[in-house]
């Protein structure tokens, strides 16, 4: 949807003003809030123009006017749109982040926990993270090894450098010619995979070709499976959930029940970290019902996703009302997956 200049003002004007007060707003307000000189006569017809197109609603007969999911969308998709064409600019507010994340900190949960707590008192909204996990990862290496009469050592080397060794139990000594053969087969058949493409057919084949090996082989498949799957719990780091109170349209009992819950209950949240696909720019925003958690729905969600190196990636989420300071907090996240990407990179 395309607006003049006018009424696109008209619905940033009512838009910022909301989310200064919650309250609704009138034309007169938008009178003295701009820089257009119109008459509230002129700015009533504009209003009326951007209700009927959906943008914004009136929530009582004399009240004002609050914007629609459709007017916030359009609000932050300009607002986003605007921002491609800026440098990146230095933000006061994520001075304490960038210190934060400078420091050294030796443990990675404690560093997001801490990202998160931050970022919570930063924005007064609730915020989540995710540690980072490996997604569609595939095979690099695999390397058998004799390690005594009874004992081989498997080592598999998967994307983003993971490494996992699996201790297998044979019945005797095999030779170094076998264990060669075996070693070809086993990375001419998978290496380049992910656990996806490695299917009925391929474990068929590998297991026919390697013949009297092919229990060994399935061990080794197994150990692969360890190594590239997803078998792992997401860990989510959350903070700030309490600030919901701090927002008259989320405090009522039964909304903050149920977002407390879905913090508390952090399984709730993976919906959201899957639905959060990388852009061009690695930032997500949802607005009401296009957030993909059922009881966020009266909720903005904006999420970025961070990536350490290929295939290694976390989700960083913030999360309040609808009227939230949107540009405040896409900039806070471009800054907070600068800095992590910064950290990572270090270590």
């Amino acid at each position: 949807m395309v607006l003049d200049d006018r009424k696109m003002k008209i619905l940033q004007a009512i838009i910022k003003n909301y989310l200064e007060t919650g309250e609704p707003v009138g034309s007169r307000t938008i009178s003295k809030y701009t820089d257009l000189n119109l008459s509230s006569a002129t700015i009533r017809n504009e209003m009326s123009d951007l209700e009927e197109l959906g943008l914004i609603v009136q929530p009582h007969t004399s009240a004002g006017r609050i914007p629609s999911d459709a007017g916030y969308r359009l609000y932050v998709d300009n607002m986003m749109h605007e921002k491609e064409q800026e440098l990146e600019k230095q933000q006061k507010e994520v001075l304490e982040i960038k210190e934060l994340l400078v420091d050294k900190v030796d443990k990675v949960e404690t560093l997001l926990q801490n990202v998160a707590k931050t970022l919570a008192n930063n924005t007064n909204y609730a915020t989540m993270i995710t540690a980072p996990s490996y997604h569609k990862n595939k095979v690099k290496f695999i390397q058998l090894s004799q390690v005594d009469e009874y004992h081989l050592l498997a080592v598999i080397v998967a994307e983003g450098n993971i490494i996992k060794n699996k201790m297998i139990d044979v019945e005797s000594i095999i030779d170094n010619e076998t264990l060669l053969k075996l070693n070809i087969l086993l990375n001419t058949s998978l290496c380049g995979l992910s656990m996806e493409e490695i299917n009925l057919s391929i474990i068929s084949k590998l297991t026919v070709q390697a013949g009297e090996h092919g229990p060994l082989v399935n061990q080794v498949l197994n150990a692969v499976a360890e190594a590239i799957g997803n078998e792992e719990d997401l860990k989510i780091y959350t903070s700030g959930a309490n600030n919901i109170f701090k927002y008259p349209e989320l405090s009522d009992s039964q909304k903050a029940s149920e977002l407390i819950n879905t913090f508390e209950e952090k399984k709730l949240l993976t919906s959201l970290v899957n639905s959060s696909e990388d852009d061009d720019n690695g930032i997500q925003v949802y607005i009401g019902s296009e957030t993909p958690v059922t009881s966020m729905k009266d909720c903005s969600v904006v999420t970025a996703t961070y990536e350490l190196s290929e295939g290694v990636q976390g989700t960083i989420g913030i999360i309040g009302p609808k009227r939230m300071d949107y540009e405040k907090v896409v900039e806070t996240l471009k800054e907070v997956k600068t800095q992590l990407d910064t950290v990572y990179k270090k270590t």
